[in-house]
């Protein structure tokens, strides 16, 4: 095939990097050529299908020959209303359907479309270190420039406002906040919203917070909304997903809600690039969010979840790898053994157990010391986890 070798992609992908999951991908490859099966622990993809009630409205929806037209970008009416009347229901915080829910192909989408809409080249953005990649990318494609926030073991992975710069306050124009938090799965204490609020309008910025895993969590949890913060709105916004909380990952829905002036330029930016979320998926949605509704902490993932948390770190920690249980998320954020770096432990645990999780310095810098692990395997499969890492003498040696 011919090249056109004097041409060269946009500087906007020198700003994307994946080369530690590519380089996981590679090896596990190398691995599994050997003849092992590997257990992959890396991704945080959900292994569970959505409940039969939302297969069932699905199934029903597709065969609707009426919702095969172009959806609108903004999301259904009845998307949107449900939207507003689950957010009432889960945090008793009040939205207009009209102008402060905008659909989303999963959250990622808008992530990744929020500061095309809102950042100007020499704009910063500040953004959690670690924090998920598409945080850090988005701020590449739009041009502006990243400012990361540590998040610290010592700070019980919080944010320190107090230690950015004022010239980096004065040129900021968004922030981006995620807790429960993916990776280092860390809750917001309380106190800690207000205090972001108060930082946001000190210094005229927005905040934009990622609540995706709103609905996993365990032993009496229940983690909060941003919005449910006083003048939270008058600053900010929420993405949410039905990927982790109804196993809808593949749908690819979700939405943005909060203050509607922040996200009318989304709106803008998505009505020039897509058409909307497939209304029959968007009616699966509403079957999800309905059942959640009528049938107040039944959402049987968290306590699947909960299970596959405490077999595998009390099994780590009989054989002494000792790992705090995190009270949220689908993850684990584990310090690696004395004598390790996150990439040197993660690659020996794939190399001598056939055990693939993520170096945490995927996530940023401030990862490094740490390797995530996803809870996306049956207890059975986490028992078998265990039973290789024992035996291959990692944690010992």
């Amino acid at each position: 095939m011919e090249r056109l070798l004097t041409i060269r992609p946009s500087r906007r992908l020198q700003g994307l990097t994946s080369a530690i999951f590519t380089e996981m991908n590679r090896r596990k490859k190398e691995v599994e050529a050997r003849g092992v099966r590997v257990i992959d622990l890396g991704i945080g993809s959900p292994d569970q299908p959505p409940p039969p009630f939302v297969i069932e409205a699905l199934t029903h929806a597709v065969q609707n020959v009426g919702n095969y037209g172009y959806p609108t970008s903004e999301g259904s009416p009845a998307f949107r209303k449900t939207v507003v009347r689950w957010y009432q229901h889960r945090f008793s915080v009040e939205l207009d359907p009209e102008h402060e829910v905008l659909s989303l192909m999963g959250s990622q989408d808008g992530l990744a479309h929020l500061a095309q809409a809102w950042v100007d080249p020499g704009d910063i953005v500040l953004v959690p270190d670690p924090g998920y990649p598409i945080y850090f990318a988005s701020v590449a494609l739009a041009g502006g420039e990243i400012y990361p926030m540590p998040l610290r073991e010592e700070n019980d992975f919080l944010p320190d406002f107090s230690k950015i710069p004022d010239d980096v306050k004065k040129r900021a124009k968004l922030m981006v906040l995620n807790y429960p938090n993916n990776p280092v799965t860390a809750i917001a204490k309380d106190g800690f919203f207000a205090e972001v609020v108060s930082f946001a309008k000190e210094n005229q910025l927005i905040v934009a917070h990622d609540l995706a895993y709103s609905e996993l969590a365990f032993d009496g949890y229940r983690p909060p909304s941003f919005l449910m913060t006083p003048g939270a709105k008058e600053v900010g916004v929420e993405f949410n997903s039905l990927s982790k909380s109804f196993n809808m990952a593949g749908c690819r829905v979700g939405y943005l809600v909060g203050n509607r002036d922040i996200i009318r330029p989304l709106a803008i930016i998505k009505s020039n690039i897509d058409y909307g979320v497939f209304l029959a998926v968007q009616e699966a949605a509403v079957a999800a969010m309905e059942y959640d509704i009528a049938n107040p902490g039944k959402n049987y993932n968290a306590a699947i979840y909960k299970k596959r948390r405490d077999v595998l770190l009390d099994g780590l920690r009989d054989n002494g790898w000792t790992i705090p249980k995190p009270q949220a998320t689908m993850f684990v954020w584990a310090r690696v053994p004395d004598g390790w770096t996150s990439e040197t432990f993660a690659f020996a645990l794939l190399e001598k157990a056939g055990v693939v999780v993520i170096p945490g310095n995927a996530f940023g810098a401030e990862g490094e010391g740490y390797v995530r692990i996803a809870l996306v395997k049956p207890v059975d499969v986490l028992k078998e986890v265990i039973l290789r890492i024992k035996k291959s003498g990692i944690i010992s040696s």
